[in-house]
């Protein structure tokens, strides 16, 4: 019976002896398959990691991810030349950067593309961010696919280069304090500056590295730059990092001393919209439509508030009311516009920045309806 137990024992200090071994074989044979479910991982992980867009947390966590990253696909640019080292004969550390960097990367590349899917998505409707998420899943998708994984390196620095100008993109408005077509210049150049930096390190290398830099780092920066300067230009890419996250259509709003009263006659089970989208309009009756915009810390900027009566050519621009807004509120700074000239019919209001990026929209129905007695609900904000 001791024989038996004593075998048993070594049977068991073999198999976990062996199980590291066994696990570095089986990421060896599935690395591409290890890397993809890293990538998504990358995104699960950070979805319940999101915080403010301007803490410091945040914008340091995405320094580092860049930073880190942007230093090993540019030594794996550097090994193009110079193989890297037979692994059998390094250290353990080393050992373990050269197996698993593939699989840090695309965690890392899976984190930060999570957190920009999240800011841009809140920072406009779902019908303008999607052309932004569109071309974010496509290059998921290309990502894993045969072909584009043939480009190597080159695809890797077009994420890169999708990263840092997402960074920018968010960072600089935050400093600023404001936005506009100046604020987003800046911020492509600020983006643009680590990736360059790499390649003229690389070009100063040697004549071969030069070329790889030119082919493999500064043609995907420029061609995503390219494609950011052209979504701004058709006002595709959201307003980061202002969002929206309240609007809602109401009879009145009453400002007290901490808070503002909604009025509105929402019956219970339209629960899914914000006040009365379906606004029953008695003769006298204002339209109020209530906002609440987040903005970062220090931000003083102004958005406009345009509403539109659909026609039968389409939708017609009636009113764009301005309204200056604060940063720094948790809830978003709370605003609001008032129409008192409109008519029955579909309408929607959509608030923009002044170089009319869209932040949010809301659509509601006006019914006419004869004078009558009526019941408000009241909910504080």
């Amino acid at each position: 019976m001791s024989s038996s137990t004593g075998a048993g024992a070594a049977s068991a200090e073999s198999a976990g002896a062996g199980t590291l071994p066994r696990l570095k074989l089986y990421y060896e044979k599935n690395e591409h398959r290890i890397a993809a479910a890293s990538f998504v991982a990358g995104f699960v992980f950070d979805a319940f990691m999101v915080g403010r867009i301007d803490s410091w947390e945040m914008i340091g966590q995405q320094a580092a991810y860049l930073a880190l990253i942007l230093l090993a696909l540019t030594q794996m640019v550097v090994e193009q030349e110079h193989p890297a080292p037979d692994l059998a004969s390094i250290a353990a550390p080393k050992r373990w950067y050269y197996r698993y960097r593939s699989f840090v990367v695309h965690f890392l590349f899976g984190t930060l593309l999570n957190l920009y899917t999240i800011f841009f998505f809140k920072s406009s409707s779902l019908l303008v961010s999607s052309s932004f998420l569109a071309v974010l899943v496509l290059l998921l998708l290309a990502n894993e696919s045969r072909r584009f994984k043939s480009l190597g390196l080159a695809f890797k620095f077009v994420l890169l280069a999708l990263c840092m100008l997402s960074f920018a993109a968010l960072l600089v408005p935050v400093f600023a304090g404001s936005m506009g077509i100046a604020v987003f210049l800046v911020s492509m150049a600020v983006g643009c500056i680590p990736m360059a930096a790499a390649a003229a390190w690389l070009r100063r290398r040697s004549p071969a590295l030069a070329q790889r830099a030119r082919r493999q780092v500064l043609v995907p920066l420029g061609t995503v730059l390219v494609i950011f300067l052209a979504f701004y230009l058709f006002r595709l890419i959201p307003p980061v990092p202002l969002s929206i996250p309240y609007i809602g259509v109401y009879h009145a709003v009453d400002k007290t001393q901490d808070s503002y009263r909604l009025s509105h006659e929402r019956p219970w089970w339209r629960f899914w919209q914000n006040g009365d989208q379906w606004f029953s309009a008695q003769p006298g009756d204002k339209v109020v439509v209530y906002f609440r915009v987040f903005s970062p810390t220090h931000f003083s900027d102004q958005v406009l508030m345009r509403w539109y009566r659909k026609e039968p050519r389409g939708w017609s621009l009636q009113d764009s009311i301005p309204i200056n807004i604060v940063g720094g509120r948790e809830q978003g700074f709370r605003g609001y516009g008032v129409k008192t000239n409109y008519q029955p019919g579909d309408w929607k209001v959509q608030v923009e920045t002044t170089d009319e990026r869209e932040i949010g929209r809301i659509y509601f129905d006006v019914e006419a309806a004869p004078p009558g007695p009526r019941s408000f609900q009241v909910d504080p904000d």
